[in-house]
Formats: C-alpha cells, structure tokens, sequence
C-alpha cells in the first residue's frame, strides 16, 4: 500500500468514525433514529399472493417509492468508498462486456455476476436509469440469457455452461437480484422477461427443497442439505414474495424450521447436520434469514447473538497476538451477512458500533483504483488469494457499504 494510499484510508477513516460517534441515539433523542445514515427513505408497500400487473419504466404503479439520494462530499466517506467500488466494477463490465471471475478453475460466473447487479442497484442504478445503469442492463442480461427454458431438464434454473461452482447458491443469488431489479424497474420489455424468469426460478426453487427443509448444491430434491445454500435460497423466495410473486408459503415454513435445527448448544449455526461445525459467516446469515421473516426477539436469537460476540472477541483477542482463527476465512461473506444481521437488529445502536471497526478495515483495504483484492487467510492462518477474484469482493463490500442506505429493497428495515 502506497503512503498516498495509507494517509487517504487514514484521514477517510478519522472522517467515518466521527460520522458515527457524533450520529445522535435513540436514547440521547427520545426518538427512532431514521432508517438510513443519509437520509433516504425508501417505503415498501408489501403485497403478496399474486402476481405483478405490467406497470411502465417510470414507475407507475410500482411497490417502491425511489429514494431521494444526497450528493456525496468530502465529508461522507462511506459514500465516496462505495462509489469507487462501484465505478471499478462498471469499467470492469463494459471493458469486457461480462463481470471479470478470478481463478478461472474455481470461478462462479452466476454467483459473482449476480452479485456485482445487487451492487449496482445497492448503488442506486436501475435497469431504466442510474450512472451505472449500461453495465446492470449488461449483467441482468446476462442472467436472463441463462435462466433454463421449459424444455430443459430443470425448468428456471439459472447457470452458464462450465460453470461447476454456483449451483444452486448462484441461482439463490441470481433469482434475488432479479427479484430487486423487476421491483424497481418493472414495466419494461425486459422486465417482463424478469416477470418470467422469476416465476420459472422460484419454481425450481420450491421443487428442489429437500423433505428436511434445507436444500443443497443441485436443483432436485434430495437427502444432503446445508445451511449456507437454504440461506440464500429462502432469501430469494423472500424477495419475490415481497414484491408480489406466488411462492408456497409451507415452502418458506419448512425452511425456517431447518434453519433453526442448524443452531448448536452454543448458540451458533452449523454448516450442516452431516458436518457440525459452526461459524460467525452462517450465524449471521442465518440470523439476517430469521430476521428477514420478522423473527427479532426470543431465545435462538439471543443466543445467536451471544455466540458471535464471544467468537469477535476471541478472534481479536487471537489477532492481538499474532494468530489467526479459522472463523475468518470468510470475511466478505461474514461481513456482508452480519451487516444484514445487525441492522435489522431492534438496536440500532449495535449496528453502528459493530461498523465502526467494520468499515474502517474496509476503508483501509480499499485499493488505489477502487476494487478490492480477494484475499483472506485460511484455517492455518496463511495468506491466500480467494478464488473468486476483484469483482466478487469488491461487490461484496459494496453491499456492506450500502446496507444502512437502504435503497436496494431487500435491505429496507
């Protein structure tokens, strides 16, 4: 890291942590704090049972009510980091025409591309308008390309030819930012072919919930099941179900009975009942995933959430001498989830605090030409480069940076 580069992450992370700590509290007002650090307000009119009705570009007759943005400045750092990430990741897309993977033995075309569209509509981009708008078109094109037709063995399924590593993960991701671009830009041509793709997807969805509830990495029903992939697919059926598409509510049911079986004597979530072993990345998605179906209070929460604070401090205390734990061998996926985790949590207060440090290592690692690096460190404590590549990180971080901005709709509070 250059010295340019050191004292930019230095002044930018002097300029966050006095954003937060002179933000007023809910105690100190004797008021709710606003839903969004900057102000926007993003209204959400729930519907479900029954599908959208056609509605134009312009957003008439639309569920969402777009946000006024505040311009960014100088003193708003988590603004401008976000907005570098997200200019990285627009040359990116339409220097090649796709999202740019990393090792290409171990790339996630689906997954990633799914990821870098949540991005850019975190960022306040739709498929009609936007700074970044040409390259989501580009990249919610190319998921509707791959969602399979009604001829082929999985009806709905979203995957690209080669692509060993999405799976069912990728297709969770692809259906939910499908799901967040129609809601905000429905009435189009192409929004119709997100209509479709949608109602194909959760179909597939539903058919390949296994009889235990969870689901696993192939789209047919069987006895293997996890944690990590039921997440992301329960949050996919919750983003259509939102926005008005059919989806079995005994489906969801089953789901939240599996996600609370993962949760171990020590409060934490487990991978899966085949391999027990429990993390701060599951724990807090699978809190968000409770939080998300309205579950905020009562004892699995609670422990939940005892169970990462004890893990956060533990790995500081391990970090402080020298060490490393194994917990942060995820830390773009654990720290996307658990943003999500604490700010739907009824403390806002928590969130905040649990940012501050956040955001300041995301600020820090932030590079000169605003991606980031997928590097993590594996269960030895070594430094590894990820085997997702820059566009993955940098979508993911930009997701973090956008969670309290509440413009993508599935991170309303």
């Amino acid at each position: 890291m250059s010295a340019i580069q050191t004292e930019s992450a230095r002044v930018l992370s002097a300029a966050l942590i006095a954003l937060l700590t002179s933000a007023p509290s809910a105690s100190s007002t004797g008021r709710a704090l606003p839903d969004h650090w900057d102000g926007a307000r993003v209204e959400l009119r729930e519907q479900s049972g029954t599908p959208l009705g056609s509605q134009d570009d312009e957003g008439k007759g639309s569920r969402i009510e777009r946000p006024r943005e505040r311009p960014a400045g100088p003193q708003d750092p988590l603004r401008l980091c976000r907005e570098r990430g997200l200019n990285w990741l627009t040359k990116d897309v339409l220097a090649g025409g796709r999202v740019s993977l990393g090792d290409t033995e171990h790339s996630a075309p689906v997954g990633v591309t799914s990821l870098v569209a949540l991005a850019f509509m975190a960022g306040g981009s739709s498929t009609n308008r936007g700074p970044h708008q040409a390259a989501l078109t580009q990249v919610i094109d190319f998921l509707l390309d791959h969602s399979a037709g009604d001829d082929e063995p999985h009806p709905g399924f979203i995957t690209s030819r080669g692509d060993v590593n999405s799976r069912t993960h990728g297709h969770g991701l692809a259906i939910l930012a499908l799901t967040q671009a129609y809601s905000l830009s429905p009435g189009s041509q192409r929004g119709k072919r997100m209509a479709a793709a949608i109602r194909r997807g959760v179909k597939c969805i539903e058919k390949a919930q296994s009889p235990r509830g969870g689901w696993y990495y192939t789209p047919e029903p069987m006895d293997l099941h996890e944690g990590s992939v039921t997440v992301c697919l329960l949050q996919a059926l919750r983003g259509a179900r939102n926005i008005g598409f059919q989806v079995d509510g005994a489906v969801i049911e089953r789901a939240l009975v599996y996600v609370r079986s993962l949760q171990d004597e020590q409060g934490g979530f487990m991978y899966s009942h085949q391999q027990p072993q429990s993390s701060v990345a599951l724990t807090g998605a699978c809190l968000s995933t409770l939080h998300a179906t309205g579950v905020y209070d009562g004892k699995e929460v609670e422990e939940g959430y005892l169970y990462v604070w004890r893990k956060l401090a533990l790995r500081e205390q391990t970090q402080g001498q020298g060490g490393r734990v194994e917990d942060a061998r995820f830390p773009f996926y654990e720290r996307l989830y658990l943003a999500q985790a604490l700010w739907q949590h009824r403390d806002e207060k928590v969130f905040r605090t649990w940012a501050e440090h956040e955001s300041r290592r995301v600020l820090v690692n932030q590079d000169e030409d605003g991606a980031w690096r997928d590097e993590r460190f594996d269960a030895a404590g070594r430094g590894v480069v990820g085997r997702y590549g820059k566009a993955y990180a940098t979508a993911m971080n930009v997701l973090y940076l956008s969670v309290p901005q509440g413009i993508l709709p599935f991170f309303q509070r």
